[in-house]
């Protein structure tokens, strides 16, 4: 069958346009008209007659297909591989590719189609080529100047493989005492071995090479016989052939390497065929063995592990394989320079494109139907795809010089570029246009914050109002912009005449107005809830502009309107401006005087604005509540007006909704009904409030009333801003102390949980006061801020220094400031590595690292931490709270590095810390603890072991003189931003699967869910990181609903896709890790299960550390599992584990506490400690009562099992013998109680029960009988019991992640 899913490794506009169309009927079909047990699609057989053995192939499709799909199909199908240039007929009539197989004439369950082989042209021949080069597996690694080393790897296989291999000999494969969790040090620091891919053997090799002949290209007079290209090809067994491709397929010619002679050989040695592939069969005899060796071997791999990207560009690993090993090693490939023209043609016209235009013309394109959208985001998704790409390798080239600026004579930062018809320019202020905003500093902000508003009005998608495409680019301290051009911005105008059509032209000096720009800014201003408002020229002339003066109207030579300079559409910050901060924060400063903001493009964030706009909104409709209760003598509302005003309601649309991690908006759950009662009582047009974006940015009111009206709006933006402060700074903290929110678990995780409740980053310092102000529960959230402001300064400082710094000089640089930074224990006094040879050929090079020392590095870090964060350092010692492998991550992440995968060792001899790669001993009998199994397996785990390891460097017994060396820095890869918008259409589809889930309407909500999915893999295509989080939310959501095949199958496929897109180490990665695993367990397969907990724990050493408060979830998880596997002993370890963090970071009279009590005195009896039990029950039993009171249902039900326990502790010691012969005899009875697993919460993610849970789950702890627990730990016939009655699982009146789901 012609699976949707199946990503095409080359995807054309067409092609894409006619499949988002099929996808949108069948849509729009099922939405509008639902009806139970209705097909989705009608599903039949058809048979392929082929030129070629075997003559006839079947192929299962639908109706809704479309005939390329099927020739997709055909190509992709082992059976049909060398086919690629080919029509379909039926009846003897040829097909059109771009019709549905619904409308072919005839075509019936059981035809036949027939597969007619097309002439060649060059370009088709050129295809071929390089798709047999890359099925015959001749394709060498390619070195990318925009992807790095290892781009997009997945790790995904072999810890699954790792599994499989505990497994491979059956099902008892590991004793009854083996187990994925054996000997697991939950202690032990994180080891990079972790991010490594094993050593795999090399593939099968069917051809020596195949690249294109020094003969091409062919001359006119051959050109005009049907001539091609030429080939040249040497086989396994040594022989050598020059082949020619023609129009009518490839044959052997008479050529040599020193004689042209393109015509066919003489037989017997002719040979001829269409395929390349049907040729390479014929003169090699081992080619087919060999080949299908190469299919196995390919086939052990996920196939989403190995398609390549086209919608995204793939995650870089921080740290790569050793340069020489196997994985990563440089091999020979003479086609590697060849391949631009075989992709592209030797005229590379296909790669040269009008980016503007086509931006332009895809955002005109009619929206009235779902299949108008479809086929309009799918196509916008894949052109900004394309752009950015494009843009990104451009920036590279500009940032190493490889490309001559349009103004040489220029400053170098006011030097502007054109690369592939994309235009660059610096994030500098090169020509001084922010100089009175802080210079380059504020530059690079605005650079940042336009892109951002680039991509909120590209997601509003306003009719009749344009974006050129934009791209932020960070490479080797440079910030470059990339966008599309704008036909009109360099025309020269006519004296008198504006450059600029409406907004601010010169500055603020000169403000221009047009008419024909008001309504469509009219539309940004209320979806970023700002109020139109007047500004003034340096003539004092009054200007009504519906947005800031900074943004910027230009009416283009192609008459369209187009919006620039996004990055003011929110006012300033002006309480951080003005340093108005807490006590706490005002003795942060330097010489007596606080240091002073490096810029002044401190703005708010538009979440931010939008959470404080629906504040205001709930306090209208409370007043107006109030009011008429007060006023009319009416009964009394039983509601509450949270619970009958949707925030929704209003009709203005906006670019920034708050959305919590499971992507539902915060505000949507209430009732329509609710909400349209609401409607007719409070009439919430009365309701009005916007920011005005220009105060307190130089803006002079003339009149008395206009200054009145302005002093409003600041009063209004300060409202805003201790809002910020007072309101939703301290409700982050409040919410992650309370485990209400899901914990961020490095720099990334963090940040984006700050982004979406609007704070900005800048806040980190008041994040870090807040979390001491705590205590132990928020240690982790401070020292998280802590890491974070520190590598944002150390980027800063290290940007610093690479900025004029010549490209072969930037890794002794960063080895030199990480060195000083991370390795000054090891060497207090690092010396830089600089060549001096190739320093003479730089002269006027910026070398002023040489000079840094660790002591003026640890100012400069502080410096700049108090001076962007407003936070002192020096008052938490922060030098010895360092986590220096987590901090080299983040460093490496925000700059791009990709370090050697090696033992880097951070102290002296003395007191060593290193990064360990836990290497066996070469005699074999090491401890050390595989990542993906158990370190006392099998001869087969202990060999891999080895083969992993082989890919990370030892540590020489002589100790080394840095920690690092400039040879360990092997790439520095760009960091881009773009401005790409989210499929809205998509995301509609998903909120109203979880609207119907919601009321009850299961089979509708799934249908609506999987319409969501099919949207977001045919308008993403499905390696893209929004592709990943709806798998993700989706296995969450079939998990809730039981579906545990399902939910399996979506966390497998969102764990692979995260790790390609985001990275292997991620923090949704690392989720998604410990959701397969969860969801392994509820398919019956608990070893596969641990086997992912264990990777996803040595993940989370790697990127936080040891003791995160959300592994509580996690151990408490995995000692589920190990009840399930029978390992009470191993089990009753993990929670005591699981409890001894808790105590610490929540204290032992906590409640969270005493669940993980309750659990563990459970746990205890069932490992035959009836004293330990009866004594912690003891403890959860006090902890309730003092919290809860004795009325609380979890004090009743502590209460009750430490009186049984209490009652059975004496039966259960006297009959120790008997019970433990009882046992023996019973080694395969399940016990009636175990523990429930639950979900891991997403970072940020606000925890509430589950869909289809009972609420009252999560306010009790067991509700199921405790002689079950009892009876087996006596020794009870179980086999005489009735099976017990489904009741909730186990619930933590505070515990993360809702009610938990019984095994």
């Amino acid at each position: 069958m012609a699976s949707p899913e199946a990503p095409e490794l080359h995807e054309g506009i067409t092609q894409d346009s006619v499949d988002a169309l099929s996808d949108a009927n069948a849509f729009d079909s099922q939405s509008q008209e639902p009806t139970e047990g209705q097909p989705v699609d009608s599903v039949f057989q058809l048979t392929v007659r082929l030129p070629h053995a075997p003559h006839k192939t079947d192929i299962m499709v639908s109706a809704q297909e479309q005939v390329q799909d099927v020739r997709q199909s055909l190509i992709d199908s082992p059976s049909t591989f060398q086919y690629s240039c080919f029509h379909l007929e039926h009846n003897g009539e040829r097909i059109n590719d771009f019709i549905e197989l619904s409308e072919v004439p005839g075509l019936s369950p059981g035809s036949e189609l027939h597969l007619v082989e097309d002439p060649y042209t060059e370009k088709e021949a050129r295809i071929h080529i390089v798709r047999i080069r890359e099925l015959v597996g001749a394709a060498g690694s390619r070195v990318d100047t925009l992807h790095g080393i290892s781009a997009g790897l997945s790790l995904h296989d072999e810890i699954n493989a790792g599994e499989i291999t505990q497994n491979s000999d059956g099902k008892n494969t590991l004793s009854k005492e083996a187990h994925p969790m054996v000997n697991y040090d939950l202690d032990s620091p994180g080891s990079l071995k972790t991010l490594i891919p094993a050593v795999r053997e090399p593939a099968p090799r069917t051809l020596k090479a195949i690249y294109l002949s020094s003969w091409n290209p062919p001359p006119y007079y051959l050109r005009q016989k049907g001539h091609l290209l030429y080939l040249q090809i040497t086989t396994n067994e040594g022989e050598q052939y020059h082949i020619t491709s023609h129009v009518s397929g490839f044959f052997v010619n008479k050529s040599s390497n020193n004689k042209f002679d393109p015509f066919p050989k003489a037989l017997p040695k002719s040979h001829k065929a269409h395929s390349l592939l049907s040729l390479l069969a014929a003169l090699s005899p081992s080619f087919n063995e060999s080949f299908a060796r190469l299919q196995e071997y390919n086939n052990q791999k996920d196939p989403l592990s190995t398609f390549q990207l086209t919608n995204a560009i793939p995650a870089n690993p921080w740290v790569v394989p050793l340069a020489n090993s196997s994985i990563s090693s440089h091999q020979a490939d003479l086609a590697r320079t060849q391949e631009n023209y075989l992709i592209s043609g030797v005229e590379t016209s296909e790669t040269l494109r009008d980016w503007n235009e086509e931006f332009q013309s895809t955002r005109e394109l009619p929206r009235e139907t779902v299949q108008d959208r479809v086929f309009r985001e799918r196509l916008a998704c894949k052109l900004y795809a394309d752009f950015n790409d494009a843009a990104a390798r451009g920036a590279v080239l500009v940032a190493k010089g490889e490309v001559a600026p349009l103004n040489p004579t220029e400053e170098r930062d006011a030097q502007i570029f054109v690369y592939n018809n994309v235009f660059f320019s610096f994030g500098a202020d090169g020509v001084g246009t922010f100089a009175n905003e802080g210079g380059d500093e504020a530059a690079r902000v605005a650079t940042g914050k336009d892109v951002l508003g680039v991509k909120a009005v590209n997601q509003l998608d306003i009719p009749g109002l344009f974006t050129p495409g934009t791209v932020v680019v960070d490479y080797l301290g440079k910030r470059l912009v990339g966008q599309s051009i704008v036909p009109g911005i360099f025309k020269q105008r006519e004296p008198g005449e504006h450059q600029i059509d409406y907004g601010g032209v010169e500055g603020k000096d000169v403000v221009a107005e047009n008419e024909g720009f008001a309504p469509l800014f009219e539309k940004v201003s209320k979806a970023f809830r700002a109020k139109k408002h007047a500004v003034w020229d340096k003539e004092g002339t009054r200007h009504e502009l519906e947005a800031s003066v900074e943004t910027k109207g230009l009416l283009g030579t192609d008459g369209r309107k187009y919006v620039l300079d996004l990055y003011r559409i929110t006012p300033l910050d002006v309480s951080w401006l003005e340093g108005q901060r807490d006590a706490e924060n005002q003795n942060v400063a330097q010489n007596g005087q606080q240091t002073p903001y490096p810029h002044r493009m401190a703005v708010l964030r538009p979440e931010l604005v939008e959470s404080y706009w629906r504040a205001r909104m709930r306090d209208f409709v409370r007043t107006e509540v109030d009011h008429r209760r007060d006023g009319k003598n009416e009964e009394p509302d039983e509601s509450t007006p949270k619970e009958r005003i949707s925030e929704k309601s209003s009709s203005e649309p906006s670019a920034f909704t708050e959305e919590n991690e499971n992507g539902t908006n915060e505000h949507q759950d209430q009732a329509s009904g609710n909400s349209n009662e609401a409607l007719d009582r409070i009439d919430l047009s009365k309701f009005q409030l916007g920011l005005n974006p220009d105060v307190f940015s130089g803006q002079v009111p003339q009149t008395p009333e206009e200054k009145a009206e302005w002093a409003k709006d600041e009063a209004e933006v300060r409202a805003a801003c201790k809002y910020l402060t007072t309101d939703v700074l301290p409700a982050l903290v409040q919410h992650l102390k309370d485990g209400d929110t899901g914990f961020p678990m490095d720099g990334q995780s963090l940040t984006r949980l700050l982004h979406k409740r609007g704070i900005n980053i800048r806040y980190l310092g008041e994040i870090a006061i807040l979390a001491r102000l705590h205590g132990p529960r928020l240690e982790a959230l401070e020292s998280l801020a802590i890491q974070e402001m520190t590598s944002r300064a150390f980027k800063h400082i290290a940007n610093r220094y690479l900025r004029y710094l010549p490209g072969p000089f930037a890794a002794p640089c960063i080895a030199h400031l990480l060195n000083c930074f991370l390795g000054s224990k090891l060497n207090s006094n690092p010396v830089p590595e600089i060549d001096e040879s190739l320093r003479a050929l730089y002269p006027e090079g910026d070398f002023a690292f040489e000079k840094v020392t660790p002591g003026s590095l640890q100012k400069e870090v502080e410096g700049q931490v108090c001076m962007r964060f407003r936070y002192d350092l020096k008052s938490v010692n922060w030098t010895s709270r360092m986590k220096h492998l987590q901090l080299l991550r983040e460093v490496s992440l925000k700059l791009g590095l990709q370090l050697e995968a090696k033992e880097y060792c951070f102290k002296n001899m003395g007191e060593i810390e290193c990064v360990k790669s836990e290497l066996p001993t070469l005699n074999g009998s090491s401890d050390s603890l595989l990542s993906n199994g158990t370190s006392n397996g099998s001869n087969k785990r202990k060999k891999k072991a080895v083969t992993r390891g082989s890919t990370v460097a030892n540590v020489s017994a002589k100790p080394p003189i840095s920690t690092f060396g400039a040879e360990n820095i092997l790439n520095i890869a760009p960091i881009v931003k773009d401005a790409s918008p989210r499929s809205s259409l998509a995301e509609e589809a998903l909120e109203a699967g979880r609207i119907s889930l919601a009321q009850n309407q299961k089979e509708l909500g799934q249908e609506l869910i999987l319409e969501s999915l099919s949207l977001h893999e045919q308008i993403y295509g499905i390696l893209h990181p929004e592709v990943a989080r709806v798998y993700y939310q989706l296995s969450m959501l079939y998990y809730s609903l039981d579906e545990k095949s399902a939910a399996l199958e979506l966390a497998r496929k969102s764990v692979i896709v995260s790790e390609r897109t985001l990275g292997i180490d991620s923090a949704e990665t690392i989720l998604g890790y410990l959701n397969l695993g969860l969801f392994e367990h509820a398919n019956a397969n608990t070893n596969a299960a641990l086997v992912y907990v264990r990777h996803a724990l040595e993940l989370w050493k790697v990127t936080y550390g040891i003791k995160h408060p959300d592994s509580i979830t996690t151990i408490n998880n995995a000692a589920v599992m190990l009840q399930h596997l029978k390992q009470y002993h191993d089990s009753r370890l993990w929670f005591e584990a699981s409890l001894a963090i808790s105590e610490e970071l929540s204290g032992r009279q906590s409640i969270n506490t005493a669940t993980l009590l309750f659990q563990l005195a459970q746990a205890l009896a069932l490992d035959q400690d009836s004293k330990s039990a009866v004594n912690r029950m003891r403890e959860a039993y006090n902890v309730f009562l003092t919290q809860l009171g004795p009325e609380d249902k979890n004090t009743k039900e502590a209460e009750s099992w430490l009186e049984q326990l209490t009652q059975n502790a004496v039966s259960v010691a006297k009959h120790a013998k008997d019970l433990q012969a009882r046992r023996l005899r019973r080694v395969n009875a399940t016990p009636r109680v175990t523990m429930g697993t639950r979900p891991q919460p997403q970072v940020g993610q606000i925890i509430s029960p589950a869909i289809g849970q009972d609420i009252q789950a999560s306010s009790t702890l067991d509700s199921r009988n405790i002689d079950e627990l009892l009876k087996f730990i006596e020794g009870g016939d179980t086999a005489k019991r009735t099976a017990p009655k489904k009741r909730p699982g186990r619930g933590n009146p505070k515990r993360r992640g809702g009610g938990s789901v019984g095994t």
